[in-house]
């Protein structure tokens, strides 16, 4: 199968909390298979229509955000340095996952101190980048119609995505954009599911490589436990 870009995401392990998630989404990343949505009651609208957004990338937390090949590299040469990369970096772990509202979407986001899983991402994002195609005008200029800060300016500029390094914000989507009153009913209703799944403390011991095909959904292709 082609890929037109590639990702490093976190994937979650075999379990209880990755089965609900991708059954929950409609895109298992892991098997490449759409998936039925579990029955959760009280929700505002379909599952289906929940995650129309986020489906495509299947459960996920970014790490180094999706990029295509820059000219004059390989998949395999990306594979390679990607795999040694992770032997040379520790695991992160941060407090437990919380069901919480992100701007307008639902998301598992990381309570307590999460430095190590910024300084985790930042290592990615920076020693992966010789792999990484420049952005077009038009890429630009769609992530500037999002209202960035002068300082996501300077990092879309320089590393071809606005939120990383300090303006890291570590989280895995489980909704598209939803009203106040929907968010807080769908929050209600999806809680009771994740909530005896969210363990403390939260471990980050590998990453996976990710990569999108022509019909724009994400693969898991190769997954590197973090060994330094």
């Amino acid at each position: 199968m082609d890929f037109s870009r590639y990702a490093i995401y976190l994937t979650l392990p075999e379990g209880p909390l990755s089965e609900f998630g991708a059954a929950w989404l409609g895109w298992d990343a892991a098997t490449g298979r759409e998936t039925v949505a579990p029955e959760v009651d009280g929700l505002p609208a379909p599952a289906h229509d929940i995650t129309a957004t986020p489906r495509k990338y299947g459960l996920h937390g970014t790490i180094k955000p999706p990029f295509r090949l820059a000219e004059g590299t390989t998949y395999e040469e990306l594979n390679g340095a990607f795999a040694a990369l992770c032997k040379s970096c520790n695991p992160a772990t941060t407090g437990p996952l919380e069901l919480a509202r992100l701007g307008s979407f639902l998301a598992l986001i990381p309570t307590g101190d999460t430095t190590q899983l910024a300084d985790l991402a930042a290592t990615m994002v920076k020693s992966l980048d010789r792999f990484r195609a420049a952005p077009t005008e038009a890429e630009l200029e769609k992530r500037r119609k999002s209202r960035l800060s002068p300082r996501q300016d300077a990092l879309l500029t320089q590393w071809g995505y606005p939120y990383v390094m300090d303006q890291f914000k570590f989280h895995i989507t489980l909704s598209g954009r939803l009203t106040k009153q929907h968010a807080e009913q769908t929050h209600a209703a999806l809680l009771p599911h994740l909530a005896p799944h969210l363990v403390d403390p939260f471990r980050v011991d590998a990453l996976t490589l990710c990569g999108e095909d022509e019909q724009g959904r994400f693969h898991e292709l190769h997954r590197y436990t973090l060994s330094a």
